[in-house]
C-alpha cells in the first residue's frame, strides 16, 4: 500500500486555443501549458520528422505512441492510489504487448516510491507564468521528488530526455510556490518496449536555464 500525504493543490481549468493548451488559475489569468512552449520550440524537428516518413506513417505512429501512453499512466495512477480492482481489470485489458511492457518495464519501478504528495495535479507558476500538469509528486527512495511516467519503443539515453526534465523543473517550482514545499529532484521512469525499464534523475535546477529560454522564445511569438 502507498502512503498519501494530503497537500491543498487548486485543480485548475484547462483551455485548448489556437495557441496550445492554457490553464486558468483561480484569479482567471490564462499560462500556457509546458508542453506547449515545448512544442512551439520542437516543432521544426517535428515537421522535419513527418516529412521523413510521411503524414500518415507518422500519425499512426503518434496516435499509438498516445493511445500506450494513456492507458499506462492510468495504470499507474490505479496502482499508486490503491485501486487494486480497477488496476487489475486495466491490466487485463492491455493486448499482450502493453502488458507485458507495463508489468515488466514499469512496475518495478514504482515499488521505489511513497509518501506521496499529488497525482495528475494541474498547478500554475506567477513567476514562471506557466501552467501544468504533473504526474506525481512523491518520495523516490526518500527523496522529494517530481516524477514523471514515459513510455518509449526503444532505448532512450539521459540526454533524450531533456524535455521531459524541463517539464519536471517546471512542476516542481510550481508545487513550491503553491505549497511552499520545496522539491529539488526530478525523476523519470521510463518503460522502454525494446530496452526494458530505465530510470534518469536530475536536479531541479539544472534545467531551469532551458525551460526560461523556452518560454520567453513562446512570449515573442503569442504574447501581445
Amino acid at each position: 500500500m502507498f502512503k498519501h500525504i494530503e497537500v491543498e493543490i487548486d485543480q485548475l481549468k484547462r483551455k485548448n486555443t489556437e495557441n496550445g493548451r492554457r490553464y486558468q488559475t483561480p484569479s482567471g489569468v490564462l499560462y500556457p501549458s509546458v508542453t506547449t512552449i515545448l512544442s512551439h520550440k520542437s516543432k521544426p524537428f517535428i515537421d522535419a520528422w513527418k516529412k521523413r516518413i510521411g503524414e500518415k506513417e507518422a500519425n499512426r505512429i503518434s496516435s499509438r505512441a498516445a493511445k500506450r501512453g494513456t492507458s499506462l499512466h492510468k495504470l499507474v495512477e490505479y496502482h499508486l492510489l490503491n485501486e487494486t480492482t480497477l488496476h487489475e481489470e486495466g491490466v487485463q485489458s492491455l493486448d499482450m504487448l502493453d502488458k507485458e511492457m507495463y508489468m515488466n518495464n514499469m512496475m518495478p519501478l514504482l515499488s521505489d516510491i511513497d509518501n506521496i504528495r499529488a497525482l495528475e495535479a494541474t498547478m500554475y507558476s506567477d513567476h514562471l507564468r506557466l501552467g501544468g500538469q504533473a504526474d506525481c509528486i512523491a518520495e523516490y527512495k526518500g527523496r522529494l521528488s517530481v516524477i514523471d511516467f514515459k513510455t518509449s519503443n526503444k532505448r532512450k539515453t539521459r540526454s533524450q530526455c531533456y524535455n521531459y526534465f524541463i517539464q519536471c523543473s517546471a512542476y516542481a517550482i510550481m508545487f513550491e510556490e503553491r505549497t511552499g514545499i520545496p522539491v529539488d529532484q526530478t525523476v523519470i521512469l521510463m518503460a522502454q518496449q525494446d530496452d526494458g525499464p530505465a530510470v534518469f534523475s536530475a536536479t531541479r535546477d539544472e534545467f531551469v536555464p532551458k525551460l526560461l529560454e523556452a518560454r520567453d522564445a513562446y512570449e515573442l511569438v503569442y504574447t501581445p
